[in-house]
């Protein structure tokens, strides 16, 4: 039934005229807001961001609804992840590219900055300045789209990318305060893979790259045998996806005599509520990085980055 009305609505949006946007205020939807926000800073006035995925969504099992497919069909400008994240909605994006302007940023990022072969690694905003080099080229298409505030759009975007570079010098400086031999990241799917490789930490995903795949017995014995033979003190639980995995490691391994506590809810393939700053791209990577430091045992100031995380994670 589902599938019979995105095909219809798909058709009625095939047929609609491509928005003008000459001296309009454009309109720009996204997938994910990991993409919308950094993107709002960007283009001030001069157009509307919307996300169709919000707080708490997972893009890897998101179907499009009818009022996404408005959205889409009244947009100038269209931005994905790609990389097969938005799995469900990948032909209807496909689609919509022969009529409409739509970009995915993670085809635009060179193929040796991917990770995985037979199956590429999505998660690329969990290092910082990955998500830069794709957000760089989703600034190229609006300055394209509209030339007369390409001014704006590249001044906006340097200021934010500023904010960036100050994020990542601020993780360096917490991971760093944590011994090697504990930077081992437990987490419910397999989404810190760039995070782990940019800032030095092992990640260990209960599930894989797709929270589609499910964790049999055998991944569970195997995850909770390495977190009692590494002593690892905290696992992580993630705000889009079950924690009942998370919480069978837990069980498991206090069965076998070693105690391990529940670190803290890591954003992963979706932000915080909406108007908070963990609802921002740089909110959500400080409250990443902050949270997984002090669990592990480092040192952390209490409300991160900026003192602006919603509360202190002592």
């Amino acid at each position: 039934m589902l599938r019979g009305v995105i095909l219809a609505a798909l058709a009625v949006l095939l047929a609609v005229p491509a928005p003008a946007h000459a001296h309009a205020r454009l309109s720009i939807v996204t997938t994910i807001a990991q993409i919308a926000e950094p993107l709002r800073q960007v283009v001030g006035e001069h157009a509307r961001v919307t996300s169709l995925m919000g707080e708490g969504i997972d893009p890897h099992l998101y179907r499009p609804t009818r009022s996404d497919m408005a959205a889409l069909a009244q947009a100038d400008l269209i931005f994905w992840n790609g990389l097969h994240l938005e799995a469900q909605m990948q032909g209807v994006l496909q689609r919509l590219a022969t009529v409409r302007p739509v970009v995915a940023l993670g085809d635009l990022l060179p193929k040796f900055r991917i990770r995985g072969a037979a199956l590429p690694d999505p998660h690329l905003w969990m290092d910082p300045g990955l998500w830069r080099e794709a957000l760089t080229h989703a600034v190229a298409a609006l300055r394209e789209l509209k030339p007369e505030a390409a001014a704006a759009f590249g001044a906006n975007a340097e200021r934010y990318f500023a904010g960036l570079a100050a994020l990542e010098t601020y993780v360096e400086a917490i991971v760093a305060t944590l011994p090697p031999q504990v930077r081992v990241l437990v987490t419910a799917h397999d989404a810190f893979g760039y995070f782990g490789e940019r800032f030095g930490f092992d990640v260990l995903g209960i599930q894989g790259i797709s929270t589609e795949s499910e964790a049999g017995l055998r991944r569970i014995e195997f995850m909770v045998d390495l977190i009692v033979g590494r002593r690892i003190p905290a696992v992580f639980a993630e705000t889009s996806v079950s924690e009942r995995d998370v919480r069978a490691l837990i069980e498991g391994a206090a069965a076998s005599g070693h105690p391990v506590r529940l670190g803290g809810r890591l954003y992963s393939d979706a932000m915080g509520p909406p108007g908070t700053y963990e609802g921002t791209y740089i909110g959500m990577i400080d409250h990443n990085a902050t949270t997984i430091v002090h669990a592990l045992g480092g040192t952390v100031p209490a409300r991160g980055h900026s003192g602006r995380l919603s509360r202190d994670v002592f």
